[in-house]
């Protein structure tokens, strides 16, 4: 993420919207379970919001310096956080009962990366788990935050089949104001 990207998704403002808009959106009647999945905290915020749903949450970041200082910072808290790449995570299958991700998916710099990144959360859910999250829309103030950062937008309209294509069933994409929320469950059997 650029400067300006990391200054935003530390701010207030952008915890007044993950807390008043965002999560509420996104997480409605969903159940993440006692062991959920974090994928691209980025600095944290959705984690300090997160960690108060479940017994034990796992954090994976592929940022390094965010890894470390999520990681230092929430020390001795129920959040373990792994510097990884969640294209190809550190994790047995069957570990996870939920995961989500929140805006963080058009960071990823493909469109075969993302793919890759959907069939590994479908791998290290339990069956049954649901995968939920939001992402952005285009837009021009998106545009100008990405200004030298990686935008490689998802597309609502096919984010479905993409999940089906993952391994995910019950897929269900919903559109909203700048963003979309998707919510899929790994199969039973």
């Amino acid at each position: 993420m650029n400067r300006a990207h990391r200054w935003l998704c530390r701010s207030r403002f952008w915890r007044n919207a993950l807390t008043e808009a965002i999560l509420p959106w996104a997480l409605d009647g969903v159940d993440l379970g006692a062991a959920p999945l974090e994928v691209g905290p980025g600095p944290g915020l959705t984690t300090d919001l997160l960690r108060h749903r479940s017994a034990r949450l796992t954090a994976v970041e592929i940022d390094r310096a965010l890894a470390r200082a999520l990681g230092r910072r929430l020390a001795g808290t129920n959040v373990t956080v792994i510097e990884g790449d969640a294209t190809r995570m550190p994790f047995a299958s069957d570990s996870f009962s939920g995961a989500v991700s929140f805006t963080m998916l058009h960071h990823v710099p493909s469109v075969d990366l993302q793919d890759r990144l959907l069939r590994e959360v479908c791998r290290v859910l339990r069956p049954g788990a649901v995968f939920a999250g939001t992402d952005s829309t285009w837009s021009v103030p998106l545009r100008l935050l990405h200004v030298f950062d990686t935008m490689v937008l998802v597309d609502p309209g096919s984010i479905g089949d993409r999940l089906a294509a993952a391994g995910f069933r019950d897929v269900s994409v919903r559109v909203g104001r700048g963003a979309f929320r998707f919510r899929a469950r790994r199969p039973r059997a």
